[in-house]
């Protein structure tokens, strides 16, 4: 972590899981309209929920447990959002490539989660004494 992160947003996770949340959008626009509130829906919710729950770490730093649980939802979201994109796949609603670019960028946030998760002492604070 070499640097001074003043924000959820210098995170390069958040970063990461920002720019998957705007491509998934994109990609579910051409999806068919039956699918609006079940697929489409779906996996925009997940996808966004990745920064969100990270967003939401970031600020309950001040204890280790509430920052891993927030990290944890963040994981499991960004998994959530792999099944999605499988069911898409599998429906015919993305290709072979779109279906790769996005797994690929989920499971780099799964890396980058899973190492703040396991060192979870190297992101949050010393909580101060009363």
């Amino acid at each position: 972590m070499g640097r001074k992160i003043a924000s959820f947003r210098g995170l390069n996770v958040y970063g990461k899981a920002f720019a998957l949340q705007q491509d998934v959008f994109l990609l579910t626009r051409d999806f068919p309209r039956e699918e609006r509130y079940a697929l489409t829906d779906q996996i925009r919710r997940s996808s966004r929920s990745v920064g969100g729950n990270i967003a939401e770490a970031w600020h309950k730093r001040r204890y280790a447990a509430h920052f891993v649980s927030k990290l944890t939802d963040a994981d499991a979201e960004q998994a959530e959002t792999q099944h999605w994109l499988d069911t898409s796949l599998a429906c015919g609603y993305l290709s072979e490539k779109g279906h790769r670019a996005l797994l690929h960028q989920c499971e780099e946030i799964g890396r980058m989660l899973g190492k703040m998760l396991a060192e979870p002492e190297k992101w949050c604070p010393t909580a101060p004494r009363p």
